[in-house]
């Protein structure tokens, strides 16, 4: 094992999906309320979430949101471009007080940079890239120790798609006997076991819908540490 994959929401940074998912929305009405009825928005942007989860061709995701959300919101889609582009730097920043980090996770990501281990964010990416950067930093971590972080610019698939995990392997460079995926949800990041990624289900926030869990590990986030703790360090990345 030399290469590390960590899911984001629920797992770098713990979170209920629930309250996370309502704040969000919230923000999001009362920042575009100028533009378009705040439920209206929501349903069409949760459509055009949906479009890119489902997407199964070699387009970004950010292409497929943009074009989905275009046949559906009145007036110029550039005017919510730009206007989503300003909302990841001013009001979606209000959501990080409902975010408070755990204090073993930048533990556990120090010890494992000190240990040589390549660090990758394998976020569902259907956020850009900033609002990415944005909540690593609010789980106490620096963007700069991880070599590549998944976002809806640089993305043509979503988990649970096995096309998710082979995309950003090849980003990465890397075989997948090599590396770890650690995350909370049972359908989407367990997911990696289909291409050969061995998995650590973190299960303080678990998310599950149902069905067996399959998985190489499991614990908390104390039992994370203790793992990383005992892993060897590597000795050259190739």
């Amino acid at each position: 094992m030399k290469t590390i994959l960590f899911d984001l929401d629920g797992t770098l940074l713990p979170m209920s999906l629930e309250q996370f998912t309502k704040n969000y929305c919230k923000q999001l009405s009362i920042f575009f309320a100028d533009l378009i009825d705040g439920k209206q928005l929501i349903t069409h942007v949760l459509s055009a979430t949906n479009a890119m989860l489902h997407n199964q061709e070699n387009r970004r995701n950010e292409e497929v949101f943009i074009e989905h959300l275009a046949t559906l919101i009145p007036g110029d889609i550039q005017v919510y471009i730009e206007r989503f582009s300003s909302f990841y730097d001013s009001a979606f920043l209000n959501l990080q007080e409902i975010l408070p980090p755990h204090p073993q996770i930048a533990a556990t990501i120090k010890i494992l940079k000190e240990k040589n281990y390549q660090l990758v964010v394998a976020t569902n990416p259907i956020f850009p890239i900033k609002a990415n950067i944005h909540r690593l930093n609010w789980a106490g971590l620096n963007a700069a120790d991880f070599s590549y972080i998944s976002s809806f610019e640089n993305n043509c698939y979503c988990k649970p798609n096995p096309a998710y995990f082979r995309e950003v392997l090849t980003s990465i460079n890397e075989s997948p006997e090599n590396c770890l995926m650690v995350g909370n949800d049972v359908q989407e990041d367990l997911a990696a076991r289909k291409v050969g990624i061995k998995t650590y289900l973190i299960d303080d926030h678990i998310i599950h819908r149902g069905g067996e869990i399959v998985t190489d590990y499991r614990g908390s986030y104390t039992d994370f540490f203790d793992f990383a703790a005992k892993l060897p360090p590597v000795s050259q990345r190739i």
